[in-house]
């Protein structure tokens, strides 16, 4: 768990990384952006390893943070899903695949680590939505959950990859968006996709 003096810090040294890059920053460039919360940081980080592993740390609790803010129990599947949609974009709104593959460079271990505990939350979680959805009639029922989680988890790893998906030319916003809108129109009924599209133009999800 992140100390909460930690984080407002942490979330400013994110933004200045998506700005100058990961390798371009240096205790030198925060001593000027932090002023006295370097302080704090010293704290708490020792070295450039406990930095990342604990800036990946808050991008992890901020995704589990919207399940427990949330009571989803008894929910619309798709309401479940178009919540943590419209969520995502707004904690992770300014996630750029261009840091995610520097990350991976130069920090191979803990960006592994980090990866694998966020596939693991993500897949766990999208399996329950697909046994929800299809128990309530909103998505097929002669899906493979199994499959479509694993199709899922594919196409966000994909999403990810700057190679494929140039973050000049598309944001993780717009990538995001559109693999959500293909993954629902995949596995809703007609039901499902009639209210599928009430809700998503509803005032609470434009």
């Amino acid at each position: 768990m992140i100390q909460e003096e930690l984080k407002p810090i942490l979330e400013t040294i994110r933004r200045k990384a998506l700005e100058v890059g990961v390798r371009n920053l240096s205790y030198d460039k925060l001593k000027p952006l932090l002023g006295d919360d370097l302080i704090i940081l010293q704290k708490y980080v020792k070295s450039n390893e406990s930095l990342v592993e604990k800036t990946l740390e808050l991008e992890r609790e901020k995704f589990v943070e919207i399940f427990i803010e949330y009571d989803f129990e008894g929910m619309n599947a798709i309401d479940i899903l178009l919540i943590v949609s419209h969520e995502l974009a707004q904690k992770f709104y300014d996630i750029s695949p261009s840091i995610t593959h520097e990350l991976k460079g130069l920090f191979p271990e803990i960006y592994q680590q980090h990866f694998d505990e966020r596939i693991r939350f993500i897949s766990e979680k999208i399996r329950i939505n697909l046994t929800k959805g299809i128990s309530q009639g909103m998505y097929r029922n002669d899906l493979s959950i199994e499959l479509i989680a694993r199709l899922y988890i594919s196409r966000l790893i994909d999403i990810h990859n700057p190679d494929f998906f140039p973050p000049e030319a598309f944001s993780f916003k717009t990538l995001f968006d559109q693999m959500f809108e293909s993954f629902v129109r995949s596995v809703a009924t007609t039901e499902g996709l009639i209210y599928y599209e009430k809700r998503k133009n509803s005032a609470g999800f434009k």
